[in-house]
């Protein structure tokens, strides 16, 4: 990933809303979901929600298909996996005995893997945004 790249989508995710969306859209898998339930999900007018949604198309975070007559959103993993690898390229100066990847972490810890790219408390701050 270049750096123009990695700026374009750290900007998109630098928006409450949007960075909502995307840990949603994280949350649900590659299979994805229809853009109403997102806005149901989220309490988002859809006007919001096709303004955010073009903003994170834009970054290259969010891919769109269309199944029938109804447009599917879902995480670019490739994408965010690649900001991750950007962001830590470097960590460290190499040592990996200071910081551990998202898989190392993973298996330390046990944790799901939603858990490490969402955090905890997802529910608890689109609850507190309605």
């Amino acid at each position: 990933m270049e750096k123009l790249d990695a700026l374009t989508a750290l900007n998109a995710l630098s928006q409450e809303t949007r960075l909502d969306i995307f840990r949603y859209l994280v949350q649900i898998g590659p299979e994805g979901v229809p853009a109403g339930q997102i806005g149901e999900q989220l309490a988002l007018p859809p006007a919001t929600l096709s303004f955010h949604l073009k903003t994170l198309q834009h970054a290259g975070l969010v891919e769109r298909k269309r199944q029938s007559r109804s447009l599917i959103y879902a995480a670019h993993f490739a994408k965010m996996n690649s900001l991750l690898a950007y962001l830590t390229e470097n960590c460290c100066a190499g040592d990996p005995g200071h910081c551990a990847t998202l898989c190392e972490y993973d298996k330390l810890h046990n944790s799901h893997p939603s858990e490490l790219a969402l955090g905890h408390g997802l529910e608890s701050s689109l609850r507190g945004r309605r």
